[in-house]
């Protein structure tokens, strides 16, 4: 990333608590949980565009 950009999140808490534990079973931190889950999603998203 060239540059960050802070946000305010706000989340369900269910949905909160399955991203940390997602997270430290990664052994990432809950902010690089949740940008390496948008990251794929966006890649994902980029590489079916491309797709006929």
């Amino acid at each position: 990333m060239d540059e960050e950009k802070r946000i305010t999140l706000r989340l369900p808490a269910q949905l909160h608590e399955w991203l940390a534990a997602q997270a430290r079973s990664a052994r990432r931190s809950l902010n690089s949980e949740i940008v390496y889950r948008l990251e794929a999603e966006r890649d994902a998203a980029a590489a079916d565009a491309e797709s006929p």
